[in-house]
């Protein structure tokens, strides 16, 4: 009887894991990619997308070719827990069995303490949530660009910055007379943006969205989303159109009710093999998953690192042979894109900005989603 092997989820780690299985297949195994979309978006090409610079088509991969090419069946649903005991994956609307399991589902950022947001807010992720939502303030704005716009994005992490940036750079476009009737607000609890850079980036980053007109919120905690406000702790009201959520991630709820061990925000728990510390049976990479032994930030690069050994380790446990280590580099290059084809470059203590650095991003994002097109 073949083993089964079932991936969830198609995040940067599963497509290079999926790509290499495709150029190295095992036989007897019966290979299942369950996502929620068809479509799976590269996170380092998003915000260009946004600003105008990249089409849908170029920052995503089509999972359906993906899957061909990997000799694996796709099944397009939405996973909402696992039976451990039974080594069973419910979804919405099918379950399925497994030998062994592996998971890159991302995350989703945080709305549940503040009250109005779920039901207001837009969430950065899923993705598709936010592009959609993206597409029709567009449509919107160019249907009336004479009227006034006001948009609040919620979170200084790089996420929230690259987008407040991008989108102006977009909506500038659009909107008749933006310096009139373009508003975009940039939320933040913290001193200073971009808290996980050094000072330099934080600081740079501030002087641009300033000198670019984006009115900037330090120190400044939503209390309560509205239709069309927003409203913080300290009693500032911003009267908006859109607002974007775009804070601290955490992990899908089902995720700690399966019995996978995970940390305090409800990521799986995985050891130096990317095996669940709980679980050995069960993978987790990117976002969904923080290694005890290494502790970084949810980045993509980290993600985009682990899908090879990643893969190693599907084939290595399949075959009944030693899994191999991943250690994670622990110094990484972000390239953070300014929406005006400028990018800074934030390496430990080092910073820069430059459009040299733009060139270099866009020639790391293109190479990367390259080896996905013509898989069939």
């Amino acid at each position: 009887m073949n083993q089964k092997l079932v991936v969830i989820g198609g995040g940067h780690s599963h497509a290079i894991a999926l790509k290499q299985w495709g150029l190295k297949p095992m036989p007897n195994v019966d290979l299942t990619l369950i996502s929620d979309v068809e479509q799976t978006p590269y996170s380092g090409m998003l915000p260009g997308h946004v600003a105008g610079f990249y089409s849908y088509d170029e920052t995503h991969i089509d999972l359906r070719s993906l899957a061909k090419f990997a000799g694996a069946e796709l099944i397009i649903d939405r996973a909402i827990g696992l039976d451990m005991d039974n080594k069973q994956i419910i979804c919405e609307h099918h379950q399925l069995e497994f030998d062994y399991l592996s998971l890159d589902i991302g995350s989703t950022p945080q709305t549940i303490t503040v009250p109005g947001a779920k039901e207001y807010a837009i969430p950065a992720k899923p993705v598709s949530v936010l592009l959609d939502a993206w597409y029709e303030l567009k449509r919107s704005a160019a249907s009336n660009p004479q009227q006034p716009l006001s948009i609040v994005i919620v979170g200084g992490g790089a996420g929230g910055v690259e987008l407040a940036l991008n989108m102006q750079t977009c909506l500038q476009a659009i909107v008749q007379d933006p310096k009139q009737n373009l508003e975009i607000h940039l939320i933040h609890r913290g001193k200073q943006l971009l808290p996980g850079h050094n000072n330099w980036v934080s600081q740079q980053l501030e002087k641009i969205t300033r000198q670019r007109g984006i009115k900037l919120h330090l120190q400044q905690s939503v209390a309560q989303v509205l239709p069309d406000q927003v409203i913080s702790e300290s009693g500032l009201k911003i009267r908006c159109d859109r607002a974007f959520w775009v804070t601290q991630a955490t992990a899908p709820s089902w995720i700690k009710k399966s019995n996978l061990a995970t940390d305090d925000r409800g990521f799986i728990l995985v050891n130096n093999t990317l095996q669940s510390i709980s679980h050995s049976q069960v993978f987790a990479a990117g976002d969904i998953a923080t290694m005890t032994n290494h502790n970084r930030p949810k980045a993509g690069v980290f993600a985009v690192r682990q899908g090879k050994p990643l893969f190693n380790n599907w084939q290595a446990i399949l075959l009944g042979q030693p899994l191999q280590p991943y250690i994670p580099q622990d110094k990484y290059l972000a390239l953070i894109g300014t929406g005006d084809r400028q990018a800074i470059a934030s390496w430990s203590s080092f910073g820069w900005r430059s459009a040299l650095f733009w060139w270099i991003k866009d020639y790391i994002d293109r190479k990367f989603m390259n080896q996905f097109i013509d898989l069939n």
